[in-house]
């Protein structure tokens, strides 16, 4: 009886210190690590990444926080090689006197172009978060990113290119917001040098 009074109060501890969150180190916490790892990266092998990476990729970023989960997005994913290279053809023809127009996809195999929903006004904010778990789960699947806000001008401020923007099939009342590139880094850029003087502690008396 006594031993059995001790072996349940072993799993009683057991299971409640199994059950509380531990507090890691920063250095040795992997959530942290990816954030501080990842990188923008401009230049892509020419390696497909399979769909079922790519999905798993797309479950992260369909559980992004999002106001009232309104979810006010819409995605397309581009992986087909030839539909890509016929898409950056027409942005350079659109746009013959900017020499990065037609490689405004830095050579990503893959493009994810995410749309906003314009009858809900923080929208654009609940795609960035989302663009923002994209990157950081590719990151930690060993896959490049790099969010890009030009390809989004370059589709829609020219009657040329809007075929293609048709083609990507958005719902009535959805509007291209942001591109996420793909695919698998040919560099390893260094960090750039980030600015914690922007960032500072508040505090007051209360009268």
């Amino acid at each position: 009886m006594k031993l059995n009074t001790i072996l349940a109060g072993i799993c009683l501890i057991m299971a409640v210190s199994c059950g509380q969150p531990k507090k890691e180190n920063s250095m040795n916490n992997q959530v942290i690590e990816n954030i501080m790892a990842r990188r923008s990266i401009r230049q892509f092998k020419a390696e497909p990444v399979d769909r079922e990476t790519l999905t798993e990729i797309m479950k992260c970023g369909i559980n992004a926080p999002n106001g009232q989960n309104k979810q006010s997005w819409e995605v397309r994913i581009v992986d087909n090689p030839q539909l890509l290279a016929e898409i950056s053809e027409a942005i350079g023809l659109a746009h013959p006197g900017n020499d990065f127009a037609k490689t405004c996809f830095r050579g990503a195999p893959v493009m994810v172009f995410i749309a906003r929903d314009l009858s809900y006004d923080f929208s654009a904010y609940d795609c960035g978060l989302m663009a923002q778990n994209i990157m950081l789960s590719a990151w930690s699947l060993g896959v490049g990113s790099i969010c890009l806000g030009s390809p989004v001008r370059f589709l829609t401020d020219n009657e040329l290119c809007r075929p293609y923007l048709e083609k990507l099939n958005f719902s009535d009342g959805y509007e291209l917001a942001l591109c996420v590139g793909l695919g698998y880094a040919d560099e390893d850029p260094e960090a750039k040098p980030r600015d914690m003087g922007k960032v500072a502690f508040v505090e007051w008396l209360a009268n």
